[in-house]
């Protein structure tokens, strides 16, 4: 679609490029499949329909971690067999979701919760299938609100507490224990984290396999990050360096199913934040660039300090000046970006946020009572 045509809608809005989903998407499937690989798609990432769609007829799971995510899943047709339901609070209810639909497991992130699991699918006369997140304490050199694997977190099994759940396991009737899960954090660039990861699951796996623990699938989990700088240069992240890593590194056993949750890598650059600028405000020291999107359409810069490519797609003017590009709420964090180079921009320009396809749309709210307008797909 020509910038002419963008204009055209009322702004802020989402704008899904389709074409370069499928193209992720047959491009992650072409790698995985060299090693039988199994991908479960995060829908945390984004749970647009047409999104989900595209992903569940090339024919990924899906990887949920909340109760009405295993609905949507449902809705969408994605196999019970292929649904994943991760989360280190699941209620009763959401539990009971999972149960009833015979899913393919719950990822369990404590003790107690497993004895709950096992106590819920007794009263429904089911028996549970579920992996164990474990803590791997592996360092993913990521934000420390996207790092998941440290033992500092909250998430997963903590490894001195295993030789009590083994002992635990038999008394627990109504469970499976089918596998084990990991998740070390988000926007993992660098492999030397997913290397750490390997090495760590095989003490893992083999310490199972010593105690006669059969063990039939090991959950990678996710992590793979997107170019955030270079969205245009690099759209589709490196999946053949990021499988052939686990390929190398990873020694799990003959019968050993090997699945991971992307989300991200999968859906971040094929989408985009439009805005229009209100106004443009000169400072002391920076001018601001307002725009009539703000932190209730895209929260990631708000919260994670998260980069964003940011470029006028109106302007004329070959000329560029830097500009703190702000949006309309009522709060100082609400910024999308301080001194970012832009083309010499004026009220009524239009700017393009790239790579907004993840944790974008979904992390939107109604703060200051805005609405949201339509999203717009390019086929």
């Amino acid at each position: 679609m020509e910038t002419k045509d963008l204009i055209q809608h009322t702004t802020p809005f989402y704008c899904y490029d389709l074409k370069l989903l499928n193209e992720t998407l047959e491009e992650a499937k072409k790698h995985a499949k060299k090693y039988e690989y199994h991908i479960h798609y995060a829908l945390k990432a984004n749970t647009h329909n047409r999104i989900l769609n595209s992903i569940q007829e090339i024919g990924f799971g899906a990887d949920c971690v909340s109760g009405n995510e295993v609905k949507k899943a449902l809705e969408i047709g994605f196999p019970t067999s292929k649904i994943a339901f991760a989360g280190v609070g699941k209620t009763d209810e959401e539990i009971l979701i999972g149960l009833e639909n015979e899913i393919f497991a719950f990822n369990c992130e404590s003790i107690e919760e497993i004895e709950v699991i096992n106590q819920l699918a007794k009263e429904q006369n089911k028996t549970a299938r579920i992996a164990l997140r474990l803590n791997p304490n592996v360092d993913a050199y990521t934000h420390k609100y996207i790092t998941t694997g440290l033992e500092e977190n909250k998430f997963g099994i903590n490894s001195w507490e295993l030789e009590n759940l083994i002992e635990l396991l038999p008394s627990w009737a109504n469970i499976e224990l089918t596998g084990l899960h990991f998740h070390i954090g988000s926007q993992i660039t660098s492999m030397t984290p997913f290397k750490n990861l390997c090495i760590r699951v095989n003490e893992l796996n083999k310490w199972f396999s010593e105690r006669n623990i059969r063990i039939q699938h090991l959950n990678l989990g996710g992590g793979l990050g997107i170019d955030y700088n270079e969205p245009e240069k690099n759209p589709i992240p490196d999946f053949e360096l990021f499988f052939g890593v686990f390929n190398q590194f990873l020694e799990p056993f003959s019968h050993q199913e090997i699945h991971f949750e992307l989300g991200r890598s999968l859906v971040g650059n094929c989408g985009s934040l439009i805005s229009k600028v209100l106004y443009i405000k000169k400072g002391i020291k920076t001018n601001f660039a307002i725009l009539d999107a703000g932190m209730t359409e895209l929260l990631r810069p708000a919260i994670y300090q998260a980069y964003h490519y940011i470029e006028n797609i109106t302007t004329a003017s070959d000329n560029k000046e830097f500009y703190d590009v702000v949006g309309p709420i009522c709060e100082s964090s609400d910024c999308f970006g301080k001194k970012m180079e832009l083309k010499e921009t004026k009220r009524g320009d239009y700017v393009k946020i790239h790579s907004t396809g993840a944790y974008g749309e979904v992390m939107s709210s109604k703060y200051n009572l805005r609405e949201q307008n339509p999203v717009v797909f390019l086929d």
